[in-house]
């Protein structure tokens, strides 16, 4: 989805200003697969953000060869590419070009960083205006924007059990959890920030291949922000509950916090900050609301 979007604001959008429907031919089966939920649930956070009626129309499977990106683009790709070693992004990039006989590409690499192994169960939840044909209603529909105050979910999706924003980041910064004051821990990401942003950047031009191609903020945003990394590194320090349990009260998954932990704790070391662990335990985000709720570290302490 985020290719589409990025197609649609660098381009399309450009070329047809006044477009209020898009049409979109996809595979059966993958990622945009008739039958993934999670794939229908972006679609409708596309067209409330777009303001298009977004309709899309699947091959039915075993019919792939027949979308037209297979013949008019793929083969050439092939082309391009047979024996020619791909040592690089940037020379897989390169060699998604122009040909001779009129075909123009043009081929970016995405800088952005998804996370694997999120499940559409998470994602179950989310309405999402979808309208289907009678006869094709599976491998033909329709999603349509919807007013702000209603797509909740299908907007901004949160897996069960993690906590408001609010709570995010009010709650869960309570000295009673963090071990420390608001001030300290706010001195504390100021001092991470620059160092913390350094280390992203260096790791996306890694990947890359070489300098950024485009400004700033552009792409897909991080699922934590500075802040979020190192107020989850030091909850997850403080040993107040799993890996898993932390990654549920943030809204996102696991291998997000192991990440931001692998950042984080290595500046903590350089800097001299050591995190004590906490006397309390917690096993599900409810003891968390709960304990929130009563502001009062006593009332949840149950061991793992």
């Amino acid at each position: 989805m985020d290719s589409i979007r990025r197609w649609w604001q660098a381009r399309s959008s450009h070329d047809y200003p006044r477009a209020t429907r898009l049409l979109i031919t996809a595979d059966a089966g993958g990622s945009n697969g008739y039958r993934t939920r999670s794939w229908k649930t972006e679609l409708a956070a596309l067209a409330t953000e777009t303001g298009l009626e977004i309709t899309v129309c699947h091959m039915p499977p075993g019919t792939s060869k027949w979308n037209k990106i297979e013949h008019r683009l793929f083969s050439h790709i092939s082309m391009n590419w047979r024996g020619r070693p791909l040592t690089s992004n940037n020379v897989i990039v390169n060699s998604i070009t122009t040909t001779h006989t009129g075909l123009r590409v043009h081929a970016e690499r995405d800088p952005g960083t998804y996370d694997t192994g999120i499940k559409s169960l998470t994602l179950t939840s989310a309405p999402y205006p979808c309208t289907g044909t009678a006869s094709t209603g599976d491998w033909n529909y329709t999603l349509r924007p919807q007013h702000h105050d209603t797509i909740g979910a299908a907007e901004a999706p949160r897996p069960a059990g993690s906590l408001p924003s609010q709570s995010r980041s009010g709650g869960l910064r309570n000295p009673e959890l963090t071990g420390m004051t608001e001030p300290a821990l706010e001195a504390l990401v100021d001092q991470l920030s620059q160092r913390l942003d350094e280390l992203r950047e260096h790791g996306r031009s890694r990947q890359r291949g070489g300098d950024r191609i485009r400004a700033r903020g552009a792409g897909a945003k991080d699922k934590l922000t500075t802040a979020d990394r190192v107020l989850a590194t030091v909850l997850y320090l403080r040993k107040l509950g799993t890996r898993d349990l932390i990654a549920q009260l943030f809204g996102v998954n696991g291998s997000t916090i192991t990440r931001a932990v692998h950042q984080v704790r290595p500046l903590l070391a350089e800097h001299g900050h050591t995190v004590p662990p906490s006397t309390a335990r917690f096993r599900t985000p409810a003891d968390v609301t709960a304990f929130l709720a009563n502001n009062s570290p006593t009332k949840i302490k149950s061991a793992c």
